[in-house]
């Protein structure tokens, strides 16, 4: 355990240091994520049980001090240090003022989630047609993502990833949460997606060349080069690259990969040169291997992998952000939500097929980490961050915690039911829980609209005629 932050997993500590700088930290140039906290008064939650993600026990009647954005203490001499204000601690400054209680009997005390897969800035769109063709304004999609970000706080969830976003709103919404004009976890973002002009999932709705909605197209390796270097300057915290994608005529032989391992490593390359970490969406075993291979910092999905990917995976302990939530919620519930059989039978099966190579991956090693890709119909924002069994806890933001009332340890869905949490403290403040959660309705244009929902033909007609005269 560090002298004043929770202990990082023996997992997660093997994460790159790029990785785990970017992961979560604040934007090099602005003010640092405590900055203002240090107006709060000291936090000394009490009597819970402690769950520190490090996959000890959990702890009994702990307690915890938190200053400022920083837990000072646990156990015992959290209590000492409390009820000393204004006495220092062994390396660290005075604690000053009145100290704010909790206390947390009979409740569980963990870590905040992480969640390291959102699309905040998608808006929950119910098809690709919708994301692609209906967000045409970047200030209207800025202002509706800066109001959902704020229900990822209601569920428990004090750090996310956004790996790609539409226009730059990523870049903005994180400078405005850290500056204090939003409430939010803490985030990292990337840029828009880079992709070839192959496509990624969306088929002949991505151009040949330019910008639609989240995807780049990049053509040459001049390309790629200029496109990372333009959205670090621009404030990416990470460049994201689309290695697998679905070719329309072959949609049977699934996402393939689109790049060659050449162009990822010159992207990595260039965005390693500028302390920049590459995350990559790899949905097949070519694309999941050569990304390994090129030093790819994070791998989204990592699915359908055969022997010789996992290896490659497993040799360069890249990490993994499986992000099956997504799948599972279409194969559970998909037909509920009105998803074509098709479809619920590709993501099924995804999982089916993955599940072994995943689970070796972990046991060798390869750090895990929870992702939900919240931000479609099917994963909406601040509904499923907790589902993925072995959720990462936020270890980089030492005073975001949250109190859970039934049994944490024993069954992990309770973190997905807004019922039990308790209280959450975010950047060493407490989130107001009982705020109305957001609900707006849809703008003008954000759906898909249609003429009819079946063709009208004649034969519809006349028996629709036939039933009024009958009545």
């Amino acid at each position: 355990m560090l002298a004043c932050r929770l202990a990082i997993p023996r997992r997660l500590s093997t994460l790159s240091s790029a990785t785990a700088n970017a992961l979560l930290q604040p934007h090099a140039g602005l003010i640092p994520a405590s900055a203002g906290s240090e107006t709060s008064a000291p936090l000394l939650i009490e009597g819970g049980t402690v769950i520190d993600g490090s996959g000890a026990a959990p702890v009994s009647s702990q307690a915890i001090l938190v200053v400022g954005d920083e837990i000072r203490s646990v156990g015992p001499e959290a209590v000492q240090a409390a009820g000393a204000v204004g006495a220092p601690l062994p390396g660290a400054d005075a604690v000053r003022g009145p100290v704010r209680r909790i206390d947390a009997s009979g409740q569980w005390v963990l870590p905040g989630l992480i969640d390291a897969h959102c699309h905040v800035s998608f808006l929950e769109p119910s098809s690709n047609d919708e994301l692609f063709f209906h967000r045409p304004s970047e200030g209207l999609t800025a202002i509706l993502a800066a109001r959902d970000v704020k229900k990822l706080l209601l569920a428990g969830c004090t750090g996310f990833l956004d790996a790609d976003v539409l226009y730059n709103v990523g870049a903005d919404l994180r400078d405005a949460i850290e500056i204090g004009a939003v409430e939010g976890p803490r985030m990292a973002t990337g840029g828009n997606a880079l992709l070839t002009a192959v496509g990624g999932t969306a088929g002949r709705l991505i151009p040949e060349d330019g910008l639609r909605g989240y995807a780049q197209v990049v053509r040459s390796g001049e390309d790629i080069v200029r496109t990372v270097r333009r959205q670090i300057k621009h404030g990416a915290d990470w460049i994201k690259l689309h290695i697998s994608g679905l070719i329309p005529r072959q949609i049977s032989r699934g996402e393939i990969s689109v790049w060659s391992i050449d162009e990822i490593r010159l992207a990595v390359e260039t965005a390693h040169a500028l302390h920049t970490p590459v995350v990559a969406h790899v949905r097949n075993s070519d694309s999941t291997r050569d990304a390994a291979r090129a030093g790819v910092d994070l791998l989204l999905h990592a699915t359908n992998m055969d022997e010789e990917a996992l290896e490659a995976v497993i040799d360069a302990m890249v990490p993994v952000c499986p992000t099956l939530t997504f799948q599972a919620n279409l194969a559970e519930y998909g037909a509920a939500a009105g998803a074509s059989p098709e479809l619920i039978e590709v993501f099924r099966r995804e999982i089916e097929d993955s599940s072994v190579m995943l689970r070796r991956a972990y046991d060798a090693g390869v750090p895990m980490l929870c992702g939900s890709e919240s931000g479609f119909t099917i994963t909406p924002v601040g509904e499923w961050h907790g589902r993925e069994m072995e959720a990462p806890r936020d270890d980089s933001a030492g005073s975001n915690y949250m109190r859970n009332s039934g049994g944490g340890e024993s069954d992990i869905r309770v973190l997905n039911d807004r019922n039990h949490l308790m209280s959450v403290v975010s950047k060493g403040r407490a989130v107001d829980l009982t705020v109305p959660w957001p609900t707006r309705r849809p703008f003008r244009g954000e759906k898909v609209a249609q003429w009819t929902g079946v063709p009208l033909t004649r034969e519809l007609a006349l028996n629709i005629d036939k039933k009024r005269a009958s009545k």
